[in-house]
Parts: C-alpha cells; structure tokens; sequence
C-alpha cells in the first residue's frame, strides 16, 4: 500500500480526533493537511501509521490549540465551535461516545480543559487509544497521561450534557420546532421549551446577534415566533439537518447560501438549549456564505413598510 493511500484510510480518523480537540473544521483540515506534509516527508516508515499519524495530528492541534485559546478570550460574544453537519469517522463500536462527544454542548465543555487534559480526554475517553500510544502523542509519560484523564473526566463529568436516548423522538421534536418557528407560532413552540431553556447566539461581531443569551420558555418563543416568520418572507429557508449529531438546521438566503445553523439541545422530551451561529467566517465550509447584515436591513425594511401599510 503506497503512503497516499495509508493516509486516505485514517483521513476521516485523523480530521475526527483534530476536529474533537479545537473544535474548528477550518483548524481540523489544515491539522490533517499539515500531518500528510510530515508523513510524506518523513524517511523512512513508520512501524505503525496509525499510531505516527495520530501522534502527528494530535501534537499539531495541541499547538493550534494554545493559540486558538488566546484568540477565544478575546473573542465578541459567546463562542461556539464551526457547525459539522457529519463526522467522517464512522465506528459501530463506539458510536455513541463519538456521537455525544462531538456535540456543541460536550465541544463548549472541552473548553475548560487544557490543550493537554482536552487531546488526553478525546484520545482515551472517544477513541479507546491506550496509554502509551497517548504519551507517545502528548510527550508525557503514562503516569502523567492517566492523570490528565482523570482531570479531564472528572471536569467532564460535573457537567456533561445528557441527551434524549431515543433518536426518532429527537428527530420528531425538533421537526415539530422547526414547523413552528417557520408559522411563527407562538404557542406551539412554547410547548416544545424547557422552562428554563436559552436561546444563545455566536455572530463573533461579524453579523447580527444577540446581545445576550435569552432565557425562559415564553421570552425564548416570542422571540422566536416574532422574528423568524419576518425572514420566510423574504425567502429565507430552513433545511433540517443534524448538526455536530444533534437535531438542528441549515438557514439559506433566496439564493441558496448559508446565513445561519440552528443546533437544539433535547432532554426529557423538551428543548433546553437553542444555539446559532452566524459568523461567516464559521460557515464557509458549508459554502457561500449570505450576507446576514444584508438580510437583517432587508427584514428590518420590511417591517418598516408594514407598519406604515
């Protein structure tokens, strides 16, 4: 097998574990891209490529990771990872470890751990890696390595979400919100809301968002039931998608390009938390991206003239 084809075969791998680790796809495919540069130059072939490949994307990402952090704090408004709409790792025998861990909510708690703890966590806890394959990555020993996962479990499991495990009542919810928002009832999308539920927007200062998170069933509905009927009108549509493995979807301008995704956090048969991004400089990876101030002046137009109307 020629080193091309070693490296396809763990791509999806290696884009995965990049991905878990800083929460950006942009950041995940360069890691990938930066891991093939490394392995095509390398001399001679490793004794396992996986292993090299792994160890390489994973040291990578750590150090994206120590910048990206400084970046983040200085970020306008909440931070939310780049949508994924799918993984490209598949594996049967741990899908829901990798499904959960892939989520916005499991991603925003990885942020309170270190480079080290996070790439520790995602490769023992996601990937079933072992110890020493995990100090081989990281360059701490195995004693140093347990210890971080301990940290990072524990901090992990003070706060990790806890989803609907049945699929098809997630997917049923969420169609019943989305034909809701769409008619702008108010009402109905009350009744699907936790009574604590926020509603969190991510525009990083390059598009319209909230000021703050929005938090109550009947505030979080009106809003919604209020605003997103004005933007049907102008032939925005919503494309149901999972996004990062949660119930969601694709908001697109008249011409078909991304303005916003909306992620949905269910529990106990309500939605706790509604997340958006509609930062483009998260979006392009989905393709063209609209112009969200171009809308908002055009939606804020339009109410304009049906109040005088």
């Amino acid at each position: 097998m020629s080193k091309v084809e070693e490296f396809e075969e763990l791509r999806s791998l290696l884009f995965s574990i990049a991905y878990r680790i800083l929460g950006s796809v942009s950041e995940a495919e360069d890691a990938v891209q930066e891991t093939w540069l490394r392995f095509d130059g390398s001399a001679t072939r490793p004794a396992s490529t996986k292993a090299f490949l792994s160890a390489t994307v994973t040291r990578i990402a750590i150090d994206v990771l120590r910048s990206a952090r400084v970046r983040r704090e200085e970020y306008v408004g909440p931070w939310f990872p780049e949508p994924l709409l799918s993984d490209p790792y598949q594996d049967p025998a741990r899908s829901v470890e990798l499904a959960d861990s892939v989520s916005m909510a499991a991603l925003l708690l990885l942020e309170r751990l270190s480079p080290l703890e996070r790439a520790a966590f995602v490769l023992r806890e996601v990937f079933a890696f072992g110890f020493d394959e995990i100090a081989a990555a990281v360059g701490r020993s195995e004693a140093a390595c347990r210890q971080l996962v301990v940290r990072a479990r524990r901090h992990m499991e003070a706060g990790r979400p806890r989803f609907a495990a049945d699929r098809q009542e997630r997917q049923a919810l969420a169609t019943r919100f989305f034909e809701a928002l769409k008619d702008g009832d108010v009402g109905g999308l009350r009744d699907l809301l936790a009574a604590d539920v926020q509603f969190v927007g991510d525009g990083g200062g390059k598009a319209p968002q909230l000021a703050r998170a929005v938090v109550g069933a009947e505030k979080v509905a009106r809003l919604l039931g209020t605003a997103f009927p004005w933007l049907t009108r102008i032939a925005m549509t919503c494309e149901p998608r999972e996004i990062n493995g949660q119930p969601g979807a694709v908001f697109r301008d008249r011409d078909g390009n991304v303005h916003n995704i909306m992620a949905l956090d269910v529990l106990d048969g309500r939605i706790q938390t509604i997340r958006t991004v509609i930062n483009p400089d998260k979006l392009g990876h989905m393709g063209p991206v609209a112009d969200a101030w171009a809308v908002d002046r055009e939606v804020r137009q339009a109410r304009r003239l049906s109040r005088e109307g």
